[in-house]
């Protein structure tokens, strides 16, 4: 939880404030700070959960940016010059793991699309789509039953990067049709993929086409105008916008620079820094994915897009005479997962609380 967002009031009283309910007057401390190191405590038992997916075309470095995101060998990539075969059909890889740093375990999920963009034929986006929403659908299923879980497990894609290939000149039709769909399912964050084959005026030029590309086409990429929720929030992500796509460059190698060892890669003219604000913008997206926006990135999830999907499939049921509440939710079907659904505003005012792994 952002302490700039919900700060408690030292002030403040057990009941619920309201304007006709005045604050009441302390003699002295009781100790509600307390509350914010007893939630601390337990979601550093907890842990963590995200889930990240990627998409974009073969070669554009999303197994290096992954492994330059987290540090570490999330994803192992094919080694070059094995000539493996491109996929006939867009597939979808998950994988695993969990990480922890100074006690906070992070419990990742990776999902890559290889085969996407590949192909002649590009427009079979259906199963993205459809894993976005299965995702959806099995946290549906798990949070209607009548005895529920302890812990139900997110599966929920929670941000999308997108990878769009340095061409120089603006969105291809693959990428606006896609993104159009994409977005109302999903926070898409999109990125200049391998932006050391353009020079700083071309990436600039570059960057302005696609915002305006964006504009144009009403795609509503994250992080979104509508979901600032207060002064502080308005600032940090009107600078993130003006630089949304983050031109990124990814490297798992360190080098030896000026006496100190750097993430960067290796060319005949020099080393490209990959955490050098001068060579890319790669800690922008760092920043945005796990330091800043992480938590906002998962109730954006939870209070939008699954909230979207959950109204859609429960209009579609019918309620039983067993009781208030119950619901027979028959599964969904392949078309509902891929149907193109209507972006709905309806965030909620709740906070999502940490689940346990």
């Amino acid at each position: 939880m952002d302490p700039l967002r919900r700060s408690p009031s030292p002030c403040s009283s057990s009941r619920p404030s309201s304007p006709s309910t005045p604050a009441c007057e302390m003699f002295g401390p009781i100790g509600i700070e307390a509350v914010l190191g007893q939630l601390k405590i337990k979601a550093m038992k907890m842990g963590f959960e995200f889930n990240i997916m990627v998409v974009g075309q073969s070669g554009l470095g999303k197994s290096t940016m992954v492994n330059t995101l987290f540090k570490s060998k999330v994803w192992k990539s094919n080694p070059p010059g094995l000539g493996l075969p491109t996929p006939q059909t867009l597939q979808l890889h998950s994988v695993t793991h969990v990480i922890e740093e100074k006690g906070v375990k992070l419990k990742l999920t990776v999902t890559d699309t290889p085969g996407f963009g590949d192909q002649i034929n590009n427009d079979n986006w259906d199963p993205i789509l459809g894993y976005i929403n299965e995702q959806y659908e099995r946290y549906l299923q798990e949070e209607i039953l009548i005895t529920r879980r302890h812990h139900i497990p997110d599966t929920r894609v929670h941000c999308c990067v997108y990878f769009v290939p340095p061409t120089g000149h603006c969105l291809r039709p693959l990428d606006i049709e896609f993104l159009q769909r994409l977005c109302r399912t999903v926070n898409v964050v999109p990125v200049i993929a391998r932006a050391d084959s353009l020079t700083m005026e071309e990436r600039e030029a570059f960057r302005h086409r696609i915002q305006k590309n964006l504009r144009t086409h009403c795609i509503d990429v994250y992080p979104q105008k509508c979901f600032d929720e207060d002064i502080n929030d308005k600032i940090l992500n009107s600078k993130l916008r003006d630089r949304i796509p983050f031109a990124v460059v990814g490297a798992d190698r360190e080098h030896l620079v000026n006496g100190r060892c750097v993430l960067g890669r290796k060319t005949k003219w020099g080393i490209i820094e990959v955490e050098n604000m001068a060579h890319c913008e790669f800690p922008l997206l760092r920043d945005l994915l796990i330091r800043s926006h992480l938590q906002d990135l998962k109730d954006i999830t939870h209070n939008v897009h699954y909230e979207n999907y959950r109204v859609i499939r429960l209009n579609e049921s019918h309620l039983l005479p067993r009781g208030p509440g119950w619901v027979n939710l028959d599964p969904a079907s392949p078309g509902q997962l891929t149907s193109r659904r209507p972006f709905k505003v309806c965030r909620g005012a709740h906070d999502v609380s940490e689940d346990e792994f």
